[in-house]
């Protein structure tokens, strides 16, 4: 079973039932204090923690004065950009005294359905966890309309676990796992403490989107641990209203563990790995060796482009003898990967005008 004292990379997910006061709108200071000593002590152990959480609208509406009835889109995008700041603040005031730095990331569906604003969020988030922060992400309700919303932070911190290849993602939720029935309304009902596979029965017992305990309702649980686990993410969710909720979890709470189908490295590249290339690189012997390593690709080690693509866009590899050697996510267009082939790395801003990425495929987005 997935044991949070065992994970590396770890995403919590955090509603803003447990953040906010539904009575006064006001943050649960002791709330966060207390969960800032979990991250702590995750950290401690040698692990990133990235947390994704609620909470701008309905702190921004009590400042704005906004009814706690549902509000009009403009309304809640209001509340957002107000409450995002407080928000902010909060999650920094939390850690910094325990010496952690926090960062801001706000995103919307379209950065993970878009390859290129996929790959942009991937790599500020590794930047930020190389250099010891805890990024808090949040959907970016102020400009987010519904075609490219997200609607929920479960289905957002599941994207967000496969983004960095997380192996742990942690649901707080007002219920302490998944039930057979609802859990308020059948006596009869038994929490689930593993789930092995997703099954249609499981997604029944987790009834439709409006029928859960919170935003979203149990069925977005569901659908979040299809797209962790399919990645290799294992998933949890537990009941967090408790103060450090996390040790408590640690500590033998209640829950149920959705158990990770392989591990997220591997997944990730079978998935780069099953895509239809859009072009093909041909690099050298040296090029060819490196890759064979694990390294990533520079310019230096191309001698042929072909094909049209973008950036993010997937492209097979060849040898100098046209082997197939795998296939990765590159940074660059076409036009520009023509531009810079051959040459070396600190030569790439004088060609093409601007600063950019030394690696035109990094490692981590290769499938060889």
């Amino acid at each position: 079973m997935a044991s949070i004292g065992d994970a590396k990379r770890v995403v919590v997910k955090i509603g803003s039932a447990l953040l906010v006061d539904k009575e006064t709108g006001s943050l649960r200071k002791d709330w966060l204090t207390a969960l800032a000593e979990d991250v702590v002590a995750l950290r401690n152990r040698g692990a990133d923690v990235v947390l994704v959480s609620s909470g701008s609208i309905a702190l921004g509406r009590e400042v704005l004065g906004l009814p706690r009835s549902e509000l009009r889109l403009e309304q809640s995008q209001a509340s957002a950009a107000v409450g995002q700041i407080r928000l902010a603040r909060a999650y920094e005031e939390a850690l910094a005294p325990h010496g952690i730095k926090t960062a801001q990331v706000l995103v919307t569906l379209e950065d993970s359905t878009n390859r290129r604003r996929y790959l942009n969020t991937r790599a500020t988030l590794a930047t930020l966890l190389d250099l010891g922060t805890v990024p808090i992400v949040n959907e970016n309700d102020t400009v987010a309309t519904d075609e490219i919303r997200f609607g929920d932070n479960d289905r957002l911190a599941a994207q967000i676990a496969v983004t960095i290849e997380a192996d742990l993602l942690v649901l707080l939720s007002d219920v302490d796992g998944l039930y057979t029935a609802n859990p308020q309304t059948d006596k009869a009902a038994k929490r689930l403490s593993e789930i092995q596979t997703i099954t249609p029965e499981i997604e029944a017992m987790a009834g439709d989107a409006g029928s859960g305990l919170s935003k979203g309702g149990m069925k977005t649980k569901v659908m979040a641990a299809k797209t962790a686990t399919s990645s290799g993410c294992a998933m949890i969710i537990t009941e967090g209203s408790v103060l450090r909720p996390l040790h408590a979890l640690e500590n033998g709470s209640n829950a149920t563990t959705f158990v990770a189908q392989g591990d997220p490295y591997t997944a990730r590249k079978r998935w780069i790995g099953t895509m239809k290339p859009k072009g093909d690189i041909t690099v050298d012997t040296g090029a060819a060796k490196a890759l064979s390593q694990g390294k990533s690709l520079l310019s230096a080690g191309i001698t042929d482009v072909s094909g049209k693509f973008g950036r993010g866009d997937p492209v097979t590899l060849r040898d100098p003898n046209g082997l197939h050697l795998g296939q990765g996510l590159i940074r660059y267009t076409s036009s520009e990967t023509e531009a810079i082939k051959g040459q070396r790395s600190d030569a790439i801003e004088s060609i093409l005008g601007y600063p950019a990425r030394t690696a035109l495929i990094h490692r981590d987005d290769l499938a060889i």
